[in-house]
């Protein structure tokens, strides 16, 4: 196991100008290590450079979402554990800025599951508005070679209450609301809500939810870079390059920490998605780095 930190790098604040109350921070002694690391398998397709957010699709055994970061074409890819591209969709009308994460949950305005795309990466932390892209969860494999195109496509502009921000991690709840939590760039790592019923708009105002209880750490590789919530609403995970975090969630909706972080040190040296495969595993998945391929893995923490 890698050195780690005798306690986490914490704030307490009584609130912020938002209003927003901040949960009390964790205090721990020794972060603990996944029980189960297995690599399941690679982006060898030159397609799949750089794999931004994931997705597990629940209508299709073994299939995962996929997508590329900035300076890739509108597609989102299905894959296998294995890291077989299946099929390629392209998002029609959508631009692919800054995509850095994804999430599967219940569809705005039509019945079933749509895929959450989430244009939201701001490096400079400048963007005024960012953009949630909404589509029906396409069948994975394509007909033909090729991207072929998704249907209904749905683009909400979102802005958040207190300025730009850099965003890596969403999730839905089972609710519907969708949940958006900051890398930690320039200040605590916060959440941000937008309630179902108003991503039915084309511009929305995300809601300050609060601030999350540890601190990013530059030397730890502690920005969050990926979010996700079990099958059964009940878990959350954040993931940032070095350590996932995870959090029981409520039925207010709250965070509660859920035992000590998972060490993953360095592991993936470019980590960067989570998602559930259960209530209990997780996929992690990596771009490629220095000539490696992206990898897949499943973890249990």
């Amino acid at each position: 196991m890698p050195s780690s930190p005798a306690t986490w790098h914490v704030v307490a604040l009584a609130g912020t100008a938002l209003g927003v109350g901040i949960a009390a921070p964790m205090s721990l002694a020794q972060e603990r290590v996944p029980s189960v690391f297995e690599l399941t398998g690679s982006f060898a397709s030159s397609e799949v450079r750089e794999s931004s957010g994931v997705a597990v699709s629940r209508r299709h055994a073994g299939v995962l979402w996929t997508h590329n970061d900035s300076g890739d074409d509108a597609i989102v890819f299905a894959v296998t554990l294995g890291g077989k591209v299946l099929g390629r969709h392209r998002v029609t009308g959508a631009t692919a800025q800054d995509w850095e994460d994804l999430a599967l949950g219940r569809c705005p305005n039509l019945r079933g599951d749509c895929l959450y795309i989430a244009d939201t990466g701001d490096n400079e932390e400048r963007r005024p508005l960012v953009t949630i892209y909404i589509v029906p969860e396409p069948e994975p494999i394509a007909a033909r070679s090729g991207a072929r195109a998704a249907a209904a496509v749905w683009a909400v502009s979102v802005a958040y209450p207190d300025g730009p921000h850099d965003v890596e991690a969403i999730w839905v709840n089972p609710d519907g609301a969708l949940e958006l939590v900051t890398k930690g760039l320039s200040g605590p790592i916060r959440r941000y809500r937008v309630a179902r019923e108003a991503l039915k708009n084309s511009m929305v105002r995300a809601q300050a939810v609060d601030t999350l209880p540890f601190m990013p750490e530059r030397l730890l590789g502690r920005y969050v870079t990926g979010g996700a919530i079990s099958p059964n609403g009940k878990r959350v995970a954040l993931r940032t390059y070095t350590e996932i975090f995870l959090f029981h969630r409520g039925a207010d909706g709250q965070l509660e920490p859920d035992g000590q972080p998972c060490w993953l040190g360095t592991r993936e040296p470019q980590g960067e998605a989570v998602d559930f495969l259960d209530d209990d595993t997780l996929v992690l998945t990596s771009e490629s780095f220095l000539g490696r391929h992206g990898t897949i893995h499943r973890v249990r923490c």
